[in-house]
């Protein structure tokens, strides 16, 4: 199969010759290929054809990532989104990448979510005494957050990760109600409006979701990341609320990736495999990202494990 043949199949909930794999960011590139991405202001101040270059650099990273751990789809986390350079390097990135790998990027601060409260004293009376004053942030914030959407997806986008962090290890970090109230149904909206444009959407958080998971499923992603285990998001409860609505990535857990030893490494390849496979509906991926200091060696443990269970 294809990389994009094999994503669709996942994500329609059919089993593909194995789940697909790629990870939300990968930022081992030096480790791995002996180069780095250029920076942000390079990008941003570059002109012509030395922007060309630092283009081509970034592409050939992508696609030696893509080449080399097998991925079968490609989130650019750089360059940012701190300017237009983004949405015209994913037009070059389109054109680089063979076109069975599909290309995908980010919407940060799109919802009233831990990432995004700066003051939570206010925040926290706000909730209470006025909450007209959070409805018209969140608003704003949904208002910016499609009109980027809508760029990316004109980019060439066919994956869009809506990143916000909801949880902490032990729970959402305000209500359910609240979260019911402030914002679960701006990022139906979202979803909805990003869905409509032709995009699949990845919806990202870490912690324990499970007190919000039926508002997750009414809002409806296409994907849920990260099913984090240490959160204590078990992915076998996970897919027995989720399967046939929505598709799951994530759960190898990124302490073990860190930290070794092997067998606890493929001990949760093998837990999220065994229980998120069946059916479809599952992208193998680690609990967050492949951060700077996890050991290459343990990404590629897991990287291995998956082609030795899926042979071929």
């Amino acid at each position: 199969m294809t990389s994009r043949e094999r994503l669709a199949a996942a994500l329609g909930f059919h089993e593909p010759d194995r789940p697909p794999h790629f990870e939300q960011m990968f930022e081992l590139v030096g480790e791995a290929f002996g180069r780095e991405f250029p920076t942000e202001e390079e990008l941003v101040d570059a002109v012509g054809e030395q922007r060309q270059e630092l283009f081509r650099r970034c592409a050939s990273l992508y696609a030696q990532t893509v080449e080399r751990f097998h991925w079968d789809a490609v989130l650019v986390w750089r360059p940012g989104a701190q300017s237009d350079v983004q949405y015209d390097f994913l037009r070059y990135l389109r054109e680089y990448l063979d076109d069975s790998v599909p290309i995908g990027g980010f919407v940060w601060g799109s919802a009233i979510s831990i990432d995004s409260v700066d003051d939570y004293m206010q925040f926290s009376v706000d909730l209470y005494e006025n909450p007209r004053r959070l409805h018209s942030w969140a608003r704003e914030m949904l208002d910016r957050a499609g009109e980027h959407a809508r760029q990316l997806v004109e980019a060439g986008c066919e994956l869009v990760d809506i990143a916000n962090d909801y949880a902490f290890n032990s729970g959402p970090f305000i209500s359910p109600q609240h979260f019911a109230e402030f914002s679960a149904p701006y990022m139906k909206e979202l979803v909805q409006y990003v869905q409509g444009l032709g995009a699949r959407v990845i919806f990202h958080s870490d912690g324990n979701l499970m007190p919000i998971m039926d508002q997750i499923l009414a809002i409806g992603p296409d994907v849920l990341h990260s099913i984090d285990p240490m959160a204590g998001m078990d992915i076998k409860e996970v897919k027995a609320c989720t399967h046939g609505r929505i598709a799951l990535m994530g759960n190898v857990q990124c302490s073990h990736l860190q930290e070794g030893p092997r067998a606890l490494i493929e001990e949760s390849c093998e837990y999220a495999l065994r229980h998120g496979s069946p059916g479809g509906g599952l992208i193998f991926s680690s609990s967050n990202t492949v951060f700077k200091g996890l050991p290459l060696a343990n990404y590629e443990i897991m990287v291995n494990y998956l082609h030795q269970r899926f042979p071929g």
